[in-house]
């Protein structure tokens, strides 16, 4: 995904939320301080059918899913759930905010983490990063990217690990664990929800494909250009 492809898309996320650019660049900015160059190939998943495991609670009984996985690039709490049932992650991806030791543990393991910077994060990101093996992360952000922070595109932590297998060149994406009408949520997760499902529309589209987790749906999703 290169920037000029993802920065519309990225318009229309900080207009939606009434988020603030600068606030975003300076979250990015202030994981620069921290992130060093990482060796992208070691998430090369050429040609392997990669999961992309979500938060929803689903995912306590769809672990068998991921475990069948060549790849397994969760988000953020799936890690925990996956580990649980023994099933182990190739990638966590997180913006910090629910499971930072987690994050922390995987890469003391040598388990990348990717690191997500975003405007209402600098806390998490001061807080936590530098506490990490910084060998083993990636940083990411939603702005234009800099230095050792990349953008390989995506919005919550899901749809990131979606977007990251792309680039990767997963032939095939699996999506244990995703539920884009939780009930348990908040307004405002729920509305990133939807944009998640937008952005799911939006990869397989690009990718000439058709993801099981979008079956009955895509009619009622308001599709990206």
């Amino acid at each position: 995904m290169d920037f000029t492809d993802w920065a519309p898309v990225y318009e229309e996320v900080l207009a939606d939320f009434g988020f603030d650019r600068a606030a975003d660049e300076h979250a990015r900015d202030v994981l620069a301080e921290y992130a060093e160059p990482f060796d992208l190939t070691r998430l090369d998943c050429t040609g392997q059918r990669v999961a992309i495991a979500g938060g929803a609670a689903s995912l306590a009984g769809e672990t068998a899913v991921a475990a069948d996985a060549d790849v397994v690039f969760a988000a953020s709490t799936a890690v925990d759930v996956l580990d649980d049932a023994g099933v182990d992650v190739d990638l966590m991806v997180t913006d910090l905010d629910k499971n930072p030791d987690t994050a922390r543990r995987l890469t003391e393991s040598g388990t990348p983490v990717a690191a997500h910077a975003h405007g209402d994060n600098v806390p998490a990101v001061r807080e936590h990063v530098p506490k990490f093996d910084l060998a083993h992360v990636l940083g990411t952000t939603q702005a234009e990217p800099v230095d050792a922070v990349y953008n390989f595109g995506g919005f919550t932590d899901g749809d990131r690990a979606a977007f990251l297998a792309d680039h990767f060149g997963a032939a095939e994406l699996t999506f244990p664990g995703w539920d884009f009408e939780d009930p348990s949520v908040g307004d405002q997760k729920a509305q990133k929800l939807a944009w998640a499902e937008r952005l799911l529309s939006w990869l397989e589209r690009r990718r000439g494909d058709r993801f099981g987790v979008l079956d009955g749906r895509r009619d009622g999703i308001d599709a990206l250009p």
